[in-house]
């Protein structure tokens, strides 16, 4: 793009070093094209003009024209304020400014005509515009020819005066500096294809737009540029991972998957766990590493596949290992697997930052000698002390939790490359799925176990504990347990949070018959575990606990989910809590606990968590309310997704459309060495060189 990626703001007219800094520090701008691609986040129609006489204490942004009578100092040290007298003839109002009172009396004139722009506020009955914007009448052609941009800015880059305006000013320098001519990013036969805007066009209309229809047409341009270059990397790295990269071939299912299938298998695998393993073994079986997303809703029985998948490695004498976040979730994994394969004769081992140095001089040799098959752990599997005789399989559960860094170093373990399959039970919107893990195939469990009823879920406040209390304990009458789960560990007095001691004390003080104990993040690893123990054994009644008990603590006796303060938590994570229970045969609630005071949203996000209990449906309303920023997962590793224009929540569409051709771009040219091609490399080069590629890893 003309190199503009390269040439440095900092001699831009009207910047200079400092402003250059301040811009780079700021706003992430440093070069020509990172002003072209920072785009404005709302638009004000200035075509109208108002009256002083019109304005009411509700109005949006509105422009007046006018003069100023006189100016007046208002108030002593931090309230000190210049106050302008405007008028149009039809009324007065003021305008208001708090800082930079000399700049403002020796640039507007009284007397002279101008152009105000700013939002009207009541202030003692009378409307003011504080800091307004003024221009010149004879500018006028220029500042209300309709659709006004506005861009992000923040306290220090106003001060330096790179307000919203000086934004739009530097836009127009750079564009005009370069004669309105922008080269294009897309080969000619992909632009006729999809029939939009030239790039161009589109950066014009993006800071000044021309009309409203034309201001849509060049959002539509820029968001599937942006899509379109992230699937073409993402895709393109995936197929040639897959050129590259051999797997280990896993030709035979032997006797360990078959012995397991046949007489250990506790109960019939559903249509979408058969599907899944079918899936796997294709894989495993095709001489291609295996990268695979394994989604499941909570309870759905992704261990059972894990372990099927294990036992094809061990079929196929390769040792299998699979790593969870937390050692409560490695230990419960471990346990699992134990009493699944009971009998049979495959040695397991499990290893996390706790297992005793006695213990762990035992296991590491037998991982390298090949003599343990199937090695469950938290982040100690990575550790370079673990080495392994023939690693064919790598499970990563909870995927999100690993930096991408952490997972990577799974790869130096073998001399080929270990088949990886990474498994979560946080549902991916499918637009989300397509951007962050697009380069992954993907395996979808859809569907629960048989006999499982759903779980009911309930909005309650809390005033009305006392009704509570009485459900609570009619369900540990009849032999259930409970769960109640708090936002944060010490009660925050600014944020109004429940504190879990408080809790702790008055479910004690009200269930004086029951056991209650309590688990946090700030507890010693071994206290945690002995609580936590507790509670799986049946001794406790109630586990009070923070959100450590999102991931993985599986008590099938366990039929009340208690969610305090639930308006503090995400979609995502209310139905990850909700989660722990249902896991039994008995009917399993979920009881949301809120204030009265709830914004719109906060009432919506509890509504949908009432009315639905599918994961997908749940992550894509999260998606809507929340944006892809604040997702699980999005942020590893310095990775986040870094969209300028386009909105995962709302441009599914585009996203598909953008993926679609970048899949038939790379059929025909799958490194992209054609000539009309070779523009898509350079711009590859351009967005992505500055990131490390970590997508060769899952």
């Amino acid at each position: 793009m003309l190199d503009l990626d390269k040439r440095s703001l900092m001699y831009l007219p009207g910047v200079g070093p400092k402003k250059a800094e301040i811009l780079r520090k700021e706003a992430g701008i440093s070069s020509y094209e990172d002003l072209l691609f920072y785009f404005p986040y709302k638009y004000i129609d200035r075509s109208r003009f108002y009256k002083v006489a019109e304005i009411t204490g509700n109005m949006p942004y509105i422009q007046l024209k006018g003069r100023i009578l006189y100016y007046d100092t208002v108030g002593e040290g931090r309230t000190r304020r210049l106050v302008a007298k405007f008028t149009d003839g039809t009324g007065t109002i003021d305008l208001v400014w708090f800082k930079g009172l000399n700049y403002v009396t020796d640039k507007y004139k009284t007397g002279t005509e101008y152009i105000v722009f700013g939002k009207p506020t009541e202030f003692g009955h009378i409307y003011n515009i504080p800091h307004p914007d003024i221009d010149p009448v004879d500018q006028e052609g220029q500042v209300a020819a309709g659709l006004t941009p506005f861009y992000n800015t923040s306290e220090k880059m106003k001060k330096s005066f790179l307000h919203s305006k000086a934004i739009q000013n530097l836009q127009y320098t750079l564009l005009s500096a370069l004669n309105w001519e922008l080269p294009e990013t897309l080969p000619p036969d992909v632009l006729s294809r999809i029939r939009m805007m030239p790039l161009k066009e589109a950066i014009r209309n993006i800071h000044f737009p021309e009309s409203a229809e034309k201001l849509k047409q060049a959002q539509v341009r820029l968001k599937f540029d942006e899509l379109f270059f992230i699937q073409l990397n993402i895709l393109r790295t995936a197929s040639l991972r897959k050129l590259k990269l051999k797997g280990i071939v896993f030709p035979t299912v032997g006797n360990y998957f078959n012995t397991f299938y046949k007489d250990y298998l506790p109960f019939e695998l559903t249509g979408a766990q058969k599907r899944v393993v079918k899936e796997i073994r294709a894989d495993m079986g095709s001489g291609r590493q295996m990268n695979r997303l394994l989604q499941g809703d909570v309870g759905s029985g992704k261990t059972l596949v894990a372990l099927l998948s294990m036992l094809l490695a061990v079929d196929n004498h390769c040792q299998a290992c699979m790593m969870a976040p937390t050692e409560i979730l490695a230990t419960q994994h471990y346990a699992t697997v134990m009493a699944f394969l009971k009998d049979m004769d495959i040695r397991v081992a499990l290893l996390t930052g706790s297992t005793k140095k006695k213990e762990r001089n035992a296991i590491l040799p037998a991982i390298a000698n090949g003599e343990i098959q199937i090695v469950i752990g938290t982040h100690a599997l990575i550790e370079e002390t673990v080495v392994f005789s023939s690693l064919g399989l790598a499970i990563i559960d909870e995927q999100h939790r690993f930096g991408v860094e952490q997972r990577s170093r799974f790869w130096k373990k073998n001399a080929i490359v270990p088949h990886v399959l990474v498994m979560t039970a946080t549902p991916i919107p499918r637009t989300l799925a397509m951007t962050l893990y697009g380069d992954l195939d993907v395996s979808v469990i859809d569907e629960l176990p048989p006999g499982r009823k759903p779980i009911q879920t309930m909005h309650r406040y809390d005033n009305k504990k006392a009704q509570l209390y009485d459900f609570l304990r009619k369900e540990i009458g009849l032999g259930r347990q409970i769960y109640v789960v708090y936002p944060l560990i010490e009660g925050s007095e600014k944020l109004d949070y429940k504190s879990l001691e408080d809790g702790f004390e008055t479910f004690k003080e009200v269930f004086p018959e029951y056991k209650v104990c309590m688990v946090h993040g700030k507890m010693k690893a071994a206290d945690k575990d002995a609580e936590m123990q507790k509670f799986i054994s049946g001794e406790a009644h109630i586990l009070m606990a923070t959100t450590v008990i999102e991931v993985g603590v599986n008590v099938p006796n366990a039929s009340v989910m208690v969610i305090e303060s639930a308006e503090r938590f995400g979609l995502s994570q209310l139905h990850q809590l909700r989660g722990r229970v249902g896991r039994g045969a008995e009917q399993s609630y979920c009881i949301l606990v809120s204030s009265y005071k709830l914004s719109n949203d906060t009432r919506k996000r509890l509504e949908i968590m009432v009315n639905s209990n599918n994961g997908f449906e749940i992550a894509e309303a999260d998606l809507r309310l929340r944006g892809h920023g604040d997702l699980e997962g999005t942020q590893q590793s310095g990775e986040g997704l870094d969209l300028k224009i386009a909105n995962l929540a709302a441009d599914g569409q585009i996203l598909q459309y953008a993926r679609d051709i970048a899949l038939e771009v790379l059929d025909k040219d799958p490194e992209l060495l054609s000539e009309p091609n070779r523009i898509l490399n350079e711009r590859l080069k351009t967005l992505f060189s500055r990131k490390i590629n970590w997508s060769m890893i899952s």
